[in-house]
């Protein structure tokens, strides 16, 4: 049991050190009375003319419900310690699970495996992180693009060469166990209480490698270069995965965490009857700012206080067409980058690092596309209406995967933009004006054009004609929905468990590693522990 405290405020000078003083008195309380002193959240109030930060903290005494009594503390609840213990069923588990795909979903269901005694095989397509950082830096300098090991794919995900982000709408008690076990394998320790969590990809490709390293150090096993390419079923059961087209893995379970960008493994998922559905998603482009910009309009004369992180936003617009804009993936002091995991077809993303110390601000900003959209009934018709934004984007650009960019004011006037302005655009295999209009539905250009403006009421700047759009978003969820039931498991072949963003059941990096954590728990409620590891 604890009490927890909300809104403490600190102003930027004070120190953190200050929040034990400040709720002992709230508590009125001597602070040789509180036995356990913890930061649960941070966030920044600037909505007045001075910025301050707020906290909610939780504290341990003794009899602490007459405490809070005696208190009378508006601000102060009593907590009760939550308890959740595994259920661990009996069915044998003849060989290992399976675990497809090494992103936050698969990364997180191996791991709690492997924490249980499990002993999982996590199968990755593309190569470990390291590996995999000096194809992608190769990729941006040259072109050559590696189809299994790119920004989409290889150890870790797509999340890792991102910005990192940790923000989630869920409630689930499994969220304070991701980012525990971030932290102990070498994340910031301010992600467990800050309001927008973030680690950045220069700290993520060391934290990924540490808990591969922990899976193995607990008896699992991580293979690299290892497609699952088709699968084997005997009366309806799951009885082997195939990789690389020819080696045959025997399994009984095998979650597939494939991430949303997995298509040949979609289309091989429904050639082998899995039920899937449509399901909406946003297209869009990136658009950069100056972050000093962003950050003035965030908190005004205390925009340069070293306290203060680089400033993020939120923007939301409904078009006069009905649809949404919104701006998504926002990745403060950060750049775009190429991110195509299929020849032929251009996408990009935005990555920051953690410092998020770089001159531009960048995020996507998306208009919202329903199964109406993509004129077919079909389930795999999302995957295709993406694939052929992706494919205009790259011919328009002549296939060197080097990104369309043009200035909103260009953009606005429907021209091609000739020369940059005060914005330099940021992505590292470059970029070709062009006019953003050729690659992308009608319905996606009018929509941003109307939001820009709308969303420059609400930031100051936003919408000026220097400011640098880049196409093309496409990535921001996946397209379709894998069937499964209530305990996760396939609802087509037993033994399967579609899993994560990929499988349309999770949205981000801590989302995602939730469902993978759940998933596990439910494979860990039927089987035994004792399966075979070799």
């Amino acid at each position: 049991m604890s009490i927890e405290i909300n809104g403490l405020k600190l102003s930027l000078d004070e120190s953190q050190e200050s929040l034990l003083g400040l709720a002992a008195k709230e508590l009125k309380l001597d602070i040789s009375e509180i036995s356990d002193f913890k930061i649960l959240k941070e966030s920044v109030d600037a909505r007045r003319s001075e910025v301050k930060l707020v906290y909610k903290v939780s504290v341990s005494c003794k009899n602490e419900s007459n405490v809070l009594k005696r208190s009378k503390s508006k601000n102060a609840v009593l907590k009760e310690l939550e308890v959740h213990k595994l259920m661990f069923g009996e069915k044998p588990l003849i060989h290992r699970p399976v675990v497809v795909g090494s992103g936050p979903a698969g990364l997180f269901c191996a791991l709690r495996l492997a924490e249980q005694g499990y002993k999982p095989l996590l199968l990755e397509r593309g190569q470990d992180v390291r590996t995999r950082s000096k194809k992608i830096g190769k990729f941006w300098e040259t072109g050559e693009l590696d189809p299994d090991t790119n920004v989409q794919f290889g150890e870790g995900g797509a999340g890792t060469f991102s910005d990192g982000k940790l923000t989630t709408r869920i409630k689930d008690h499994r969220c304070g166990y991701i980012l525990e076990t971030f932290v102990s394998h070498g994340a910031p320790p301010e992600i467990e209480y800050s309001s927008k969590p973030h680690i950045g990809t220069d700290i993520l490709i060391d934290v990924v490698e540490r808990i591969r390293n922990k899976i193995v150090e607990l008896g699992g096993e991580v293979q690299f270069g290892k497609k699952v390419t088709d699968i084997v079923s005997t009366d309806g059961k799951l009885s082997a995965v195939v990789v690389n087209e020819s080696e045959s893995i025997p399994a009984e379970v095998a979650v597939f965490a494939i991430g949303h960008s997995a298509r040949d493994t979609y289309e091989m998922l429904y050639s082998r009857g899995f039920e899937m559905t449509q399901k909406p998603f946003a297209v869009g482009v990136r658009v950069e700012h100056k972050q000093s910009m962003i950050d003035q309009n965030q908190y005004g004369s205390y925009s340069q206080h070293p306290k203060l992180k680089s400033a993020e936003y939120k923007l939301t617009h409904k078009v006069s067409n009905g649809r949404s804009c919104y701006s998504f993936c926002m990745c403060p002091g950060g750049t775009v980058v190429a991110a195509s995991s299929e020849e032929g077809h251009l996408v990009v993303n935005g990555m920051s690092e953690h410092a998020r110390d770089k001159e531009n601000a960048n995020s996507a900003i998306v208009v919202s596309v329903s199964p109406e959209d993509f004129n077919s009934d079909h389930p795999l018709a999302g995957m295709e209406f993406q694939r052929s934004i992706e494919k205009s984007a790259f011919e328009l650009t002549g296939g060197s995967y080097k990104a369309p960019v043009q200035l909103l004011g260009d953009f606005l006037k429907d021209m091609v933009s000739t020369s940059i302005g005060h914005i330099v655009p940021s992505c590292p295999r470059g970029y070709e004006f062009k006019n953003l209009r050729d690659c992308l539905p009608d319905f996606v250009t009018e929509s941003i054009a109307e939001s820009m403006k709308a969303f420059d009421r609400k930031i100051k700047g936003f919408g000026h004609d220097d400011v640098v759009l880049t196409g093309v978003e496409t990535r921001t969820s996946a397209p379709v929905r894998i069937a499964r039931d209530s305990d996760g498991a396939s609802t087509d072949i037993s033994g399967v468990y579609p899993c994560g963003e990929g499988a349309g059941y999770a949205g981000g990096i801590v989302s995602a590693g939730v469902d993978g954590v759940k998933v596990a728990e439910s494979i860990m409620s039927v089987y035994s522990r004792g399966a075979d590891s070799e």
